[in-house]
């Protein structure tokens, strides 16, 4: 946590190598740059490197040209490995690049993947008895080439202690976010995700996004009625008042809604709610009591039961980990 803007941002060193992937490479940047304090100074700066400071070819038809070689992870707070494409993942990694990756972890720093660069945390022994993901597609490959980890390829990320590792392309960008909100709190995160165009938490797994894709209807959209029924959090909502809303039947809503968001209006309107606690948890003094009634609970013990089920947290518990001073 750092208040005073004169302090140092915290170091990120994003470590690219050969066929690196274009949108994985570019992620830590992206979401960690949108990462401001009130006075709209950076919590984090991002640098680039490459074995030996050389340019790397990426997935993308381009090259990369680093400002920096592996020296880079002796300075950084957290080190970023983006995903690799295709048959690279199967490439041994050069013993320069997992003997840095291993003394940055020895010495503290965080370590994170995003996608298949978690097959370069693997064969750095960094992930050996740990719980970790990847892209769904690499499942199997994985598990072949790296048995002593435990594997589990159903998740966006996964955060083991120090270690840190997203599922395919886009889910890297739900671990930086993660991040941020571990680092800063839901505020400071959930305004880096609608810099972002970003969902600031997406509930489930790979398999939700690969299976019901998100159709673009625009003159049909669910998202003015999601908008009006965040204003009204603290208020019942039917799924009548919904559809209404909408000008929909409510078979019309129902199904549109799922469409769009891949939740029913009613897991919606919870996970909104408890987003909506979580927030008030961190940032305001309300009792627990009145934060459950703000957003929609009602009781202390619904909102408890919930968040314990969500987060796996109580909510004194919750505010005491991120409220932010």
């Amino acid at each position: 946590m750092r208040n005073n803007r004169a302090m140092t941002p915290h170091r990120v060193a994003v470590l690219a190598l050969d066929q690196v992937v274009g949108l994985d490479l570019g992620t830590p940047a992206q979401v960690f740059s949108t990462a401001r304090d009130a006075d709209n100074a950076h919590y984090y700066a991002v640098d680039t490197c490459t074995p030996g400071a050389r340019p790397v070819r990426s997935s993308a038809g381009f090259r990369v040209l680093p400002d920096h070689g592996l020296e880079l992870l002796e300075r950084a707070d957290t080190v970023v490995v983006p995903g690799v494409h295709g048959d690279a993942t199967l490439a041994p990694v050069e013993p320069e690049v997992t003997e840095a990756l291993r003394a940055a972890y020895h010495r503290g720093v965080r370590i994170m993947s995003i996608c298949t660069g978690a097959f370069v945390l693997a064969a750095a022994g960094l992930l050996d008895g740990r719980r970790a993901t990847t892209h769904w597609a690499y499942a199997d490959r994985f598990r072949r080439l790296h048995p002593h980890v435990d594997l589990d390829p159903d998740v966006l990320f996964v955060a083991d202690d120090r270690v840190l590792t997203s599922a395919g392309v886009a889910a890297g960008i739900d671990l930086c976010l993660h991040v941020v909100r571990t680092d800063h709190g839901s505020q400071v995160a959930n305004q880096a995700a609608r810099r972002c165009v970003m969902p600031p938490w997406r509930d489930g797994g790979q398999a939700q996004y690969i299976e019901r894709p998100v159709p673009q209807a625009p003159d049909t959209s669910t998202a003015g009625t999601r908008e009006w029924a965040r204003q009204r959090l603290h208020e019942p909502v039917s799924l009548r008042e919904l559809a209404g809303q909408a000008r929909m039947s409510v078979r019309t809503f129902t199904r549109r809604f799922r469409a769009e968001t891949g939740l029913s209006p009613a897991q919606w309107l919870l996970h909104e709610r408890t987003d909506h606690a979580r927030l008030l948890l961190e940032s305001t003094d309300l009792t627990i009591d009145q934060i459950a009634r703000r957003s929609g609970f009602g009781t202390t013990a619904a909102l408890r039961q919930q968040l314990h089920q969500r987060i796996g947290v109580a909510p004194s518990a919750y505010r005491r980990a991120f409220r932010r001073g």
